[in-house]
């Protein structure tokens, strides 16, 4: 366990937010909410800033990941806002030859195939991204009382992003890698860890309030095997930050089998899709977590009617927890209305108040 760490002093309002109390599993005066991809192109005033600037060039300019992450705490009045950026900064940083195309995701040039290649994965400092440092000095001033969460992608999906050299559906070439050369995958994963860690570290040093690991493709491992080749990198990941103190969140999809092992790798907070309801959730998970879900986002396409009946429905089977951050299961979909999330904010505040 590392020692404990400086980090920037969060004012009262901050640290006494209903986001950072339900993380802590303490009261709160309503259930928080915020969502995933809520800075995004949900948004027509996100569409707008990011005409004609690719996804990696906006990664980088703080004025604009300022402006986009400040739009849905503006529009929708969420808990929490979410630091703007893309899992693979971390990996573009350090010289990884990738670009995000459109329609298709994150797309590496030259995969990591081989031991050879992971001298191309070197450390990750502050200089490397400076942006981010810039861009969270800036959301800290204009949050006031709300709390910016920061985020990474975890080892393993970072792995499979490296190793397929895009998005997969079978993540074959990472899943042969995992059961036949075991201890170059080890090390694959170790060194993911240690860069991971690192943006994290920059992102609480400059000034947010809480951190959430996304390991999206983790879904595709058996339980067994997540266990014995991924948690491993994931616990480290969570240990390496656990001396600043703040909330750690873990998330996967269709991780439903996975919420025991994930929450062991050392989150606070255990976010959880659509496919399980909460209190069974909780139950699988184990007590001594927070847990964040987990609307089905397509629910939002529906109407008003239905969205509240689903949200209720969440709210209800979550009614027992210590602490429970609602969100949706998975992130907003692009066509989604912008007005259905407003509403949705609206009717969780107004039905839990305290």
């Amino acid at each position: 366990m590392p020692t404990e760490t400086t980090a920037p002093v969060k004012n009262d309002a901050v640290r006494d937010s209903a986001f950072l109390r339900a993380c802590r599993r303490e009261p709160v005066p309503h259930t928080p909410v915020w969502f995933m991809r809520q800075a995004g192109r949900s948004l027509p005033e996100y569409r707008k800033v990011r005409e004609g600037i690719g996804m990696l060039d906006s990664c980088t300019r703080p004025d604009l990941v300022a402006e986009i992450t400040l739009q849905p705490v503006r529009r929708h009045r969420v808990d929490a806002a979410i630091y703007f950026s893309d899992i693979v900064v971390p990996l573009k940083a350090i010289g990884i030859d990738l670009d995000i195309k459109p329609g298709i995701g994150p797309v590496v040039e030259q995969p990591i195939r081989t031991r050879a290649d992971l001298g191309r994965l070197r450390d990750l400092t502050p200089e490397d991204v400076s942006y981010v440092t810039e861009a969270i000095g800036m959301l800290t001033r204009e949050l006031g009382p709300t709390p910016l969460i920061g985020f990474a992608g975890a080892p393993f999906t970072l792995a499979s992003y490296l190793i397929e050299g895009g998005p997969s559906r079978t993540y074959e070439n990472a899943k042969a890698m995992m059961y036949g050369d075991p201890e170059l995958w080890a090390d694959l994963l170790d060194r993911l860890a240690g860069i991971t860690a690192a943006f994290l570290k920059v992102q609480i040093e400059a000034g947010a309030s809480a951190v959430q690991l996304f390991d999206s493709w983790a879904g595709a491992l058996a339980p067994a095997d997540y266990r014995r080749s991924v948690l491993p990198a994931s616990a480290k990941v969570f240990d390496a930050v656990a001396g600043y103190g703040v909330p750690r969140i873990h998330f996967g999809v269709g991780t439903g089998e996975l919420l025991k092992p994930m929450a062991e790798a050392g989150a606070d907070v255990v976010g959880v899709d659509w496919r399980v309801p909460m209190d069974e959730a909780a139950r699988r998970v184990g007590p001594g977590k927070a847990l964040q879900g987990n609307l089905d986002p397509t629910v939002l396409f529906a109407g008003t009617e239905a969205v509240e009946t689903k949200a209720q429905e969440v709210l209800d089977a979550a009614a027992g927890l210590e602490g429970h951050i609602f969100n949706l299961g998975h992130g907003v979909m692009p066509s989604t209305d912008p007005d259905a999330l407003t509403r949705l904010v609206e009717y969780v505040h107004t039905r839990t108040a305290r």
